[in-house]
């Protein structure tokens, strides 16, 4: 069976965003179909060559972080989280961090800010005032 054909603009994207250094798509589906199937155990083989030739038929697509990360040294296969905030400036500012770690392997973010304080709450170890979550939110 022939590879996909891919116009131009999906092999710039592809070399831009997916492909390894020097990998061809049909590399990356190689790859990616090799490390999946290792979850398969004995019957390894045979799921790596019938998810090798879902993707190279282009009949089932993995997300973009599996594409880009599986059987590198970049672990996040997932592409969607979501960061629980904690009520202090340590969690929030931990929080922002990891955000950023995981947006730079390819996933995205959600935050669940219930934890925070509404706005005016006392600060115990300042004697202030909380500025709520919406600042923390605009960051």
């Amino acid at each position: 069976m022939n590879a996909p054909v891919f116009s131009g603009l999906a092999l710039d994207i592809l070399e831009k965003r997916y492909l390894s250094s020097g990998e061809t798509p049909e590399d990356m589906f190689g790859r990616v179909a090799s490390w999946v199937a290792q979850a398969e155990g004995d019957e390894r083989s045979r799921w790596e060559k019938e998810f090798f030739s879902l993707m190279r038929n282009l009949d089932f697509l993995p997300n973009s972080p599996c594409l880009m990360n599986a059987g590198t040294s970049r672990p996040q296969l997932a592409a969607c989280f979501v960061f629980p905030v904690e009520d202090s400036m340590d969690s929030i500012f931990d929080t922002l961090k990891n955000a950023a770690l995981t947006h730079k392997y390819g996933g995205g973010t959600g935050f669940s800010f219930s934890r925070l304080r509404p706005r005016g709450s006392g600060v115990g170890v300042t004697g202030g005032r909380t500025s709520g979550p919406v600042p923390f939110i605009e960051v």
